[in-house]
């Protein structure tokens, strides 16, 4: 306890710094993956069959080692956060998009066809039924995204991108335990008050309606 206490006493502007640009990369690429997935998610809605097999090849990179993805991204990025960001954007990617795609084909069918008489043209039906509708599904996909991406960004320090990732290591390398701590306790406070964020997020922009009728489900 007391090497953990020196060390924030010695660390505490470096820490500052790294957990700044662990959230930058981090969100970064969530960002990224929403304005991609989203859209990417809603658009598969229109055709099960070619979702099948784009969410089936989003998988497949999915499973791939992040070591390997930023071992491959090297040669053409270089190193620093540019490529660091595109590595965990490729991992964002796929519980956004796929939970967009079953939350939007999970939305009533009487509420489009009902929007459909009323005139609405594809957008408005996107904007004002199927989106409203699905808000719950496709939070969940973000913020599972989120935590993910929290602690896979501590790899971005092996290709110079820093982050907190850069104490885990150097506390491995050196066999200090304080400095792995003094970067791992930081992620997951990290990964759960984003989680939370989102969580109060999913809350606000979900339509008073909508969340009025789930609660009395």
């Amino acid at each position: 306890m007391d090497a953990i206490t020196q060390f924030f006493q010695d660390n505490g502007h470096d820490l500052l710094v790294k957990t700044w640009e662990h959230l930058y990369i981090s969100l970064s690429a969530v960002i990224l993956g929403i304005v991609v997935a989203v859209p990417v998610g809603i658009l598969l809605t229109r055709s099960p069959k070619i979702a099948n097999f784009v969410i089936g090849i989003v998988s497949v990179l999915q499973t791939v080692p992040s070591l390997a993805i930023l071992a491959f991204i090297i040669p053409i990025l270089g190193v620093g956060k540019i490529p660091a960001i595109v590595a965990l954007f490729i991992y964002s990617v796929l519980p956004i998009m796929r939970n967009t795609f079953i939350g939007v084909r999970g939305v009533d069918k009487n509420l489009i066809e009902s929007g459909r008489g009323m005139g609405m043209t594809s957008w408005q039906l996107v904007k004002n039924i199927e989106l409203p509708n699905s808000i719950s599904v496709i939070m969940a996909g973000i913020r599972l995204s989120a935590v993910y991406i929290i602690a896979w960004a501590t790899l971005a320090s092996y290709i110079g991108a820093g982050g907190l990732g850069d104490f885990i290591f150097n506390g491995l390398n050196l066999y200090r335990p304080d400095l792995i701590l003094g970067g791992a306790i930081p992620v997951t406070i990290l990964a759960l008050l984003v989680e939370f964020f989102l969580g109060k997020l999913e809350v606000k922009i979900t339509p008073k309606a909508i969340r009025a009728a789930k609660e009395n489900m």
